[in-house]
């Protein structure tokens, strides 16, 4: 007979195994530049309006993109701090630079909910959330190599690009939010 948990202990044990989880990962960071190519689909804002994802990627500014879901308790949560952090530690640079979050969670993620994570995480007007159907979203995932088969397999990754045409800065793992501002400075600062 199997010893029953408790609720509470069993979110504890899992909010445990995610910390623990970042903390291992944090460790291994790796920085690879790559090309990809951007699928022609179209993506839900979380202000509702339906967009193009080339055209909301190539819209003129530096973009940093990273594959999110507002109901992840481990991942997510922190990339989502770090870019809170980051657009912090930029001040008004923040307003040069387009910070893109999709979900990976489309059929959950309605644009009300991308929302209210946004506003949880204190996203400013440069920082926008998008969801679409399920097919869009694995589109995308698969153009970025961040597709894992299934929301629960999801790995940290944020990809930086200084401009259109310009190859992707790819990190995988977690960083904090001052290397984040100094791999962006040095992606701006390189030719």
């Amino acid at each position: 007979m199997r010893p029953r948990i408790p609720g509470w202990l069993g979110a504890t044990l899992t909010c445990a195994t995610g910390m623990l989880l970042a903390v291992a990962t944090a460790a291994s960071i790796s920085r690879t530049t790559a090309s990809y190519e951007t699928p022609a689909v179209m993506l839900v804002r979380a202000d509702g309006k339906s967009v193009s994802l080339p055209q909301e990627l190539d819209d003129g500014r530096p973009v940093l993109l990273n594959f999110i879901f507002t109901t992840c308790s481990s991942i997510c949560p922190l990339t989502s701090r770090t870019l809170e952090e980051f657009q912090d530690k930029l001040g008004p640079e923040a307003a040069r630079i387009h910070l893109m979050s999709i979900s990976i969670d489309p059929e959950q993620d309605t644009p009300a909910r991308l929302s209210e994570y946004a506003r949880k995480f204190h996203a400013g007007p440069e920082w926008q959330y998008y969801t679409g159907t399920v097919a869009a979203s694995i589109a995308a995932q698969r153009a970025f190599d961040v597709y894992r088969g299934e929301k629960m397999s999801h790995t940290p990754v944020t990809l930086l690009r200084s401009t259109p045409g310009k190859p992707w800065l790819r990190i995988e793992g977690f960083v904090t939010p001052d290397e984040l501002v100094d791999d962006y400075q040095k992606l701006l600062a390189s030719p």
